[in-house]
């Protein structure tokens, strides 16, 4: 019996036979790949949806300017290059195929972001066209060619305050009320991320429509008025709408202007091209970004 009991002394030894506490590292492993608010992506992505929101926000309250425009373009191209690594994140796929009439009202938003970015390209492309032969225009003092040239500008004013409108429909239909009403309680981080981003595009696709479309609108000032604002401080020039770059104001009487003012004219449509040449360099990246997100979304369903 001695030898009995002393072989029951091994019983407590089992106590380390308790669950394992493995599977509590397994969990742990499994949430690293979970778009929570530790990873990296949504950490970078909320840093560039704040960046983007105080642009905006700032934009409307001081004049913009090339350089400042086509930054926030750039980072708009970044912000959608994390949302698209984002979409690729398996707790991601799984949670947009449980949603699929989010998801094909996201796909609708996406797909009007890159219509519209698409005809702005175009646009852009053919205002460069006739801004080079305005230029021969001026030199020689052709009138009627700058005339036509003049129109144009106003035409493709009217063109961007309408793809303005576009995206402001998309702006407003992302109420505060977006995010609890479609999306389940477990994955609103993600969507508030989501629906974030769709809205700092539309803040800055609006922003540079509107800037754009505001500079074109012909001021019917002098020949005169158009050297003196060519001469003018930051400072004055900087109360004047849309982007600073961007403004030429009437070409009238060109026949009847000295060589100096031609000359003064020639170098403001010069710099104007070099302008509109970087704002369709970087819009053009924009452009590429929203066609890849759009894509990686649509991939959502596919897997």
């Amino acid at each position: 019996m001695v030898g009995v009991f002393s072989r029951s002394l091994s019983f407590p030894n089992k106590i380390p036979s308790r669950p394992s506490p493995k599977p509590r590292i397994s969990r742990h492993i499994r949430s690293i790949s979970l778009p929570c608010r530790s990873h990296p992506l949504i950490s970078q992505i909320k840093d560039d949806i704040i960046r983007l929101t105080s642009w905006s926000s700032t934009s409307k309250l001081h004049p913009q300017t090339t350089t400042n425009l086509c930054h926030s373009l750039s980072l708009l191209a970044q912000l959608h290059s994390t949302l698209q690594d984002i979409f690729q994140l398996p707790h991601t796929q799984e949670s947009l195929r449980r949603q699929p009439r989010w998801v094909e009202h996201l796909l609708e938003d996406f797909l009007l972001f890159v219509d519209v970015h698409g005809i702005f390209q175009s646009s852009v492309l053919a205002l460069k066209e006739q801004h080079s032969a305005a230029q021969m225009a001026v030199r020689k003092r052709d009138h009627s060619k700058v005339i036509l040239y003049v129109r144009a500008r106003k035409r493709m004013a009217r063109e961007m305050e309408k793809l303005a409108s576009k995206i402001r429909c998309v702006e407003h239909n992302y109420g505060v009320t977006t995010t609890t009403t479609l999306v389940p309680v477990g994955d609103a981080e993600l969507a508030g991320v989501i629906v974030d981003v769709i809205r700092v595009t539309a803040c800055v696709s609006v922003a540079l429509f509107s800037g754009i479309g505001s500079s074109l609108a012909s001021r019917k000032l002098s020949w005169g008025q158009l050297v003196k604002l060519s001469r003018k401080g930051r400072s004055e020039r900087s109360e004047q709408e849309g982007i600073k770059e961007l403004r030429v104001e009437s070409l009238c009487s060109l026949k009847k202007k000295g060589d100096e003012e031609v000359r003064s004219a020639l170098k403001r449509m010069r710099d104007l091209e070099g302008s509109i040449s970087l704002i369709e360099t970087v819009s053009d990246r924009v452009f590429r970004a929203l066609i890849n997100s759009q894509v990686a979304l649509l991939n959502t369903r596919a897997h």
